[in-house]
C-alpha cells in the first residue's frame, strides 16, 4: 500500500532520523543472530539485505509508517554507512528486492525475538509500577486493519458492517501491558474471527508468581480463572452484573468469600469449586457510573488488599488502552493500514511494531528512572520523534555480511 509520504524532509540529515543505538542497544546483534540460527533463517550466503539486517529492517518500517519501503531502507542503510565508512558503496535494494528478502526471513523470527526480548522491565524504583511486591499487569485485546489483499481476507477476515463488510480485513491480537511502563508483551494475535478468550489462554503464559494481573469482566469464567491461577499470578478481575456469586463469608473490610464452578451440574452438587474474594463498590458523583462494580480476586485475605485499595487499584486497567494507543496512533499512525500484502509479511509488520513500541518505552523507562519521575509523565509522541531524529550512539550492524549457520 502506497505511504502518503514517500520521502523524508528535504534537507534533512538522514542520520538525524535514525536511531540504530536504540533498536541495537534494545535488541542486541547477537541475540538477533541467535534467533535466526535458531529458526533456520540465517543467511547462508552474501547478501545485499542479509537475514539480520531485514530483521532491524522490519523494526524500523514501524519508526516510519509514512515514508516509503525503499525510502526506509535507504534510512536504515545510510545510518550504517554514517556509522561505519561514508565510502563505502551504499546499495539500495527496489521494492522487489526488499519484499524477496522479507519472505526470505518470513515472520516467525520476529515473534521469537519479540517473545525472548519483550519483556516487563520496571525494577524496584519504577514508579508506578507496583502493589506492595506485585508487579502491576493488565490483560486486553485489541485489533488492526490491514492491506486490503486477497491473500489477507482469507487469511484474517473482516468484521462486518452496516452495509456488507468492513473496508479493510483485521486481525485480532490479546497481550498484556506492565502498567508502569506500558510495556506491551506476551503478545498473540490470529484472525479476526478468533474470540479475545481464545487468544488469552497463550498470553497468561506470560504471567508469573511476582505479578497482579488486572483483566476486564469480558475474561472472565472459570476456565480462564483457574489458567490464570495456575500462573501463580494474583488476580483482580471484573465480573459481569448478572454473575451470581452467593456470601460465603463476610470479611472485616466488607468484601466476602465465595465460589465459582465450572458448570450448573458442579454448582448444584458443590463439587470443583475454587474460592474466591469478591468486592463490591460503587463511583460516587461520577457521572455514567454504572450502579454498582463487582471485583473477584484471587487475595483472600484482606490483609495482602484491603478492599478499597483493591477497588482504587483496578481502574489502573485503563493504562492498557493507553498503551493500545500509543501503538496504534502515535505509532502507527492514526488510520495507517499495515502495508503487507501478504500474512506471513503482515504477522512480520506486526511484530516490528510491537518491538520499536517497547525499543521507545525501554528509553523512556530510563530517562524516567534518572529523571526520579513516574514513566506515565513522559510523551510517548515526544519520545517517538527523539527516537527518530537521535543519532546513532551505539555499535552498527554490518549492512552486507557473510554469515553461516552454527
Amino acid at each position: 500500500m502506497a505511504r502518503t509520504l514517500a520521502k523524508l524532509p528535504e534537507g534533512s540529515r538522514i542520520t538525524d532520523y535514525v536511531s540504530l543505538g536504540v533498536i541495537t542497544k534494545t535488541f542486541p546483534l547477537e541475540r538477533v543472530r541467535s534467533v535466526l540460527a535458531a529458526t533456520g533463517k540465517a543467511s547462508l550466503r552474501e547478501r545485499d539485505l542479509p537475514a539480520h539486517v531485514v530483521v532491524y529492517y522490519a523494526i524500523a518500517l514501524a519508526l516510519y509508517m509514512h515514508s516509503s519501503y525503499r525510502e526506509v531502507l535507504r534510512c536504515l542503510l545510510e545510518g550504517l554507512q554514517w556509522l561505519m565508512d561514508p565510502a563505502l558503496a551504499l546499495r539500495v535494494a527496489g521494492n522487489s528486492g526488499i519484499s524477496q528478502a522479507r519472505t526470505r526471513l518470513g515472520w516467525e523470527p520476529l515473534r521469537q525475538l519479540h517473545d525472548e526480548v519483550v519483556k516487563p522491565i520496571a525494577v524496584a524504583a519504577t514508579r508506578g509500577a507496583w502493589y506492595g511486591r506485585w508487579r502491576l499487569v493488565s490483560l486486553d485485546g485489541s485489533t488492526m486493519d490491514v492491506a486490503d489483499e486477497q491473500a489477507n481476507d482469507k487469511a484474517f477476515g473482516r468484521p462486518g458492517a452496516s452495509r456488507g463488510s468492513s473496508a479493510f480485513p483485521q486481525f485480532r491480537f490479546v497481550c498484556l501491558v506492565e502498567s508502569g511502563t506500558h510495556v506491551l508483551f506476551g503478545t498473540r494475535m490470529s484472525a479476526y474471527a478468533t474470540g479475545e478468550n481464545t487468544l488469552a489462554q497463550d498470553v497468561l503464559g506470560a504471567l508469573d508468581s511476582a505479578m497482579l494481573c488486572l483483566a476486564d469482566r469480558g475474561f472472565f469464567g472459570y476456565e480462564m480463572w483457574r489458567r490464570a491461577l495456575a500462573t501463580n499470578a494474583q488476580l483482580l478481575w471484573r465480573i459481569k452484573k448478572n454473575a451470581v456469586l452467593p456470601c460465603d463469608k463476610r470479611l472485616t473490610d466488607g468484601s466476602y468469600l465465595s465460589r465459582i464452578y465450572p458448570s450448573e451440574k458442579d454448582k448444584r452438587h458443590q463439587t470443583h469449586a475454587t474460592q474466591v474474594r469478591v468486592i463490591e463498590y460503587r463511583l460516587e458523583g461520577v457521572a455514567d457510573a454504572e450502579p454498582i462494580y463487582r471485583l473477584v480476586t484471587s487475595m483472600l485475605d484482606p490483609e495482602q488488599g484491603p478492599a478499597q485499595e483493591l477497588a482504587a487499584l483496578y481502574h489502573e486497567r485503563w493504562e492498557i488502552e493507553t498503551a493500545l494507543d500509543e501503538l496504534k496512533t502515535h505509532l502507527r499512525g492514526a488510520k495507517i493500514v499495515l502495508r503487507s500484502k501478504t500474512p506471513d509479511l503482515v504477522r512480520q509488520e506486526f511484530y516490528g511494531l510491537l518491538m520499536a513500541h517497547f525499543a521507545v518505552r525501554a528509553l523512556m523507562h530510563e530517562a524516567a528512572l534518572k529523571a526520579d519521575v513516574d514513566p506515565d509523565r513522559l510523551s510517548f509522541i515526544h519520545a517517538v520523534r527523539v527516537v527518530r531524529r537521535k543519532l546513532p550512539a551505539f555499535n552498527a550492524i554490518a549492512p552486507c555480511a557473510q554469515e553461516s549457520v552454527p
